[in-house]
C-alpha cells in the first residue's frame, strides 16, 4: 500500500482542482491589483458600514485585521473585519470585497437557512479534515474498512460544508453588487472592475469545493477497490 498522503495518484485525480486553484489565486492578485488602482469615493469600511446601515444592520461593527485579503465576517461576534489593504483604501477593488463581506453580514441579519447550516458546520469540517484523513489511514493499515469509511464519512463533513458554503459566497457577490449600485457607491459604468475581482473570488471557492470532492472520490474509490493495492 503505497503512502496516501504522498500517493502520486491523488495529485493526478485531484489536478484539475489545483490547476484551477492556481488560475483564481492568480485572477484575483491581478484583478485586485488593477481594482485597487481605480478610486471609489468611499473607503472600504464606510462602504460597508453603509451597507450595513442601509440594510438595518448597524449593531454589525466594522474592523480592521492584519494580513493580506483576510476580510471575514464573523457571525458569531457580529463582527465584519477588513484587511489593511481593504479597510482604509478608496479604491473599487477595497469596495467591492467590503462589499462582499457585508453581504455575508445581511444574510445573517435575515437569518439564511444556508448561513445557519454553514455556521453549524464549520466544526464538523474543520474536525473532519483532518482527523477524517487519519482515521482512514489507521482504518488502512490495520485493514477495518469499517474504520477507513468512517474516516471518509468524517472528511465528507469538509465536503458539505464547501457545498453549503460556494452558494453562500455567490449570493453575497451578488448581494454586493447589486448594493453598490444601488447606493451610488460605485457608478454603473465603473463595475466591470468590481466584477472582475469578485468573479474571480468565486472561482477560488469553486476550486476549494471540486478538490474536496475529487479528494473524497479518489479515497472513497481506493477502499472499494478502485485503485490497486
Amino acid at each position: 500500500m503505497p503512502g496516501l498522503f504522498f500517493d502520486f495518484r491523488l495529485l493526478v485525480w485531484i489536478a484539475p482542482a489545483i490547476a484551477l486553484a492556481m488560475w483564481a489565486q492568480w485572477r484575483v492578485k491581478s484583478a485586485f491589483a488593477a481594482a485597487s488602482r481605480l478610486p471609489a469615493p468611499l473607503s472600504g469600511a464606510a462602504a460597508a458600514r453603509h451597507i450595513l446601515d442601509s440594510a438595518g444592520a448597524g449593531n454589525v461593527q466594522v474592523e480592521s485585521v492584519e494580513g493580506s485579503l483576510t476580510d471575514h465576517y464573523d457571525p458569531s461576534a457580529k463582527v465584519l473585519r477588513l484587511s489593511q489593504e481593504v479597510y482604509g483604501a478608496k479604491s473599487l477593488a477595497a469596495v467591492g470585497i467590503a462589499a462582499h463581506e457585508a453581504g455575508h453580514a445581511l444574510q445573517d441579519a435575515e437569518k439564511s437557512s444556508l448561513m445557519t447550516v454553514r455556521n453549524a458546520a464549520v466544526g464538523v469540517a474543520n474536525f473532519g479534515s483532518g482527523l477524517g484523513i487519519i482515521v482512514f489511514m489507521i482504518g488502512l493499515a490495520m485493514a477495518l474498512q469499517p474504520l477507513a469509511w468512517l474516516g471518509i464519512i468524517l472528511f465528507g463533513g469538509t465536503v458539505f460544508f464547501q457545498l453549503v458554503n460556494l452558494p453562500l459566497e455567490i449570493d453575497a457577490s451578488n448581494r454586493a453588487k447589486a448594493q453598490l449600485v444601488a447606493l451610488g457607491i460605485v457608478p454603473e459604468a465603473d463595475m466591470p472592475a468590481v466584477n472582475s475581482v469578485l468573479n474571480a473570488a468565486a472561482w477560488t471557492y469553486v476550486a476549494a469545493t471540486l478538490q474536496s470532492i475529487l479528494t473524497l472520490l479518489y479515497y472513497a474509490s481506493y477502499l472499494s477497490g478502485g485503485s490497486d493495492d
